[in-house]
């Protein structure tokens, strides 16, 4: 039996079993059953999902700072957006691919984890971390996305998986 298919990149999957493994920057759109995974840091990840869990997007993303770089179109047939290192274009990308596949983002549910401060010894202020946890909350009301979960701040590193379906993420958190 082999390994499942890992997948990272910004792409949308079509209909069979997969796991996909975001890193940094990356943006993921799965059908039912299929697995989205990261780690998390300082970084945030927000989940998007219709409310029947049908289908759900994932992005990782690492800076909530405004991005030089514009999003870039989705490709009709692998659906790949650009790299979404940044918020902004990380949500964009999410918009796009959940767009594409007929549902409306703000529709959707969300669920946000991260934005940890690794270095508490260190930062004792504001962190990346802290900032990032602020605009994917800020942002997500503002565009009227409910929020169902979240586990946010803290001094932690966070393990976060999901299979598109009905239940709720499963996070792991791993104290700094």
């Amino acid at each position: 039996m082999s390994a499942p298919e890992t997948v990272s990149h910004t792409e949308c999957a079509q209909g069979y079993s997969k796991s996909h493994t975001l890193h940094p920057g990356d943006v993921v759109c799965a059908d039912r059953g299929e697995r989205m995974e990261t780690l998390l840091g300082s970084c945030v990840a927000i989940i998007l999902t219709d409310p029947r869990r049908t289908l759900g997007a994932m992005c990782h993303f690492v800076h909530s700072g405004p991005s030089l770089r514009r999003p870039e179109p989705v490709d009709r047939d692998d659906r790949r957006v650009g790299d979404a290192a940044h918020a902004e274009v990380a949500l964009t990308a999410m918009y796009r691919l959940l767009t594409a596949r007929g549902i409306s983002p703000r529709q959707c549910e969300a669920y946000v984890y991260g934005g940890g401060n690794l270095f508490p010894d260190l930062v004792t202020a504001s962190h990346v971390g802290e900032l990032n946890a602020q605009w994917a909350i800020e942002v997500l009301a503002r565009e009227g996305v409910s929020v169902i979960e979240s586990d946010l701040g803290g001094r932690a590193y966070r393990k976060l998986s999901w299979v598109v379906g009905s239940q709720h993420p499963d996070v792991i958190t791993v104290p700094v």
